[in-house]
């Protein structure tokens, strides 16, 4: 059974961790779940499973969210520290298909092919972030990747997402800068498709061997300022 036909069973209490799918190859896809209100925010990492320092650093933050429940008081917060289980198993970019997760979403710009998929959704690994999507509607949501190339790190936007972008840029050394919405992409199809404001943050290619306590030091302000968004607030990492 697809992760798309099984009922979710998130609680709506302070939080709750729950597989939401599972990959091609029999690894569970999880996500945490915090809080209740209707101002949701998806977090998630590692779609590219060979770009997967964000794993770590979301799992920092799901224990930073549990010590600190007032930052999600009024709000919904769903993390995903590892979309791509397998890939990242392999250290493979694709997934055991071999298919870039992040071009096989039903965006007006999907284009099939071996790398893509033959359809939009065709992994389940994207039908279990698809199904989260659904269920949640968030309101924002950071995908957290790494360049190929070194000097290349940026906080790209899709959608109505540059206020965001900004916000989140007063937290790090990192820029704003446009990528360009790929096809089939997670960007394209939550930001542009759906006009839901996006981030795909591109943590440095160094960070790849940092530990989750360094890439919370330099990168948990840029999260957590993506979970406040809107409100003025001033945040520590190191709390």
């Amino acid at each position: 059974m697809r992760a798309i036909d099984r009922p979710l069973t998130f609680a709506s209490g302070a939080s709750q961790r729950e597989v939401v799918g599972t990959s091609l190859q029999g690894r569970p896809i999880e996500a945490r779940v915090f809080g209740s209100g209707n101002d949701c925010v998806f977090i998630l990492a590692t779609i590219h499973g060979n770009e997967d320092a964000g794993t770590p650093l979301v799992e920092r933050l799901a224990d930073y969210l549990s010590r600190n429940p007032a930052l999600y008081t009024g709000r919904r917060v769903v993390l995903m520290p590892n979309a791509n289980p397998d890939g990242m198993a392999a250290q493979t970019r694709g997934n055991g298909n071999g298919v870039d997760l992040n071009r096989n979403y039903p965006a007006d710009n999907f284009k099939a092919s071996d790398r893509h998929g033959d359809t939009a959704l065709s992994e389940p690994e994207s039908v279990a972030i698809h199904q989260v999507l659904e269920r949640y509607q968030p309101a924002r949501i950071v995908s957290i990747h790494q360049p190929l190339r070194y000097g290349s790190e940026c906080i790209d936007h899709d959608g109505p997402a540059k206020a965001l972008a900004e916000a989140m840029s007063m937290h790090t050394d990192i820029p704003v800068r446009r990528i360009g919405s790929r096809p089939g992409s997670l960007g394209s199809y939550a930001g542009v498709t759906l006009g839901i404001p996006i981030i795909t943050l591109e943590l440095p290619k160094e960070a790849k061997g940092w530990d989750g306590a360094k890439l919370w030091s330099n990168y948990g302000d840029m999260l957590l300022a993506a979970i406040a968004y809107p409100e003025t607030l001033t945040v520590y990492a190191g709390q």
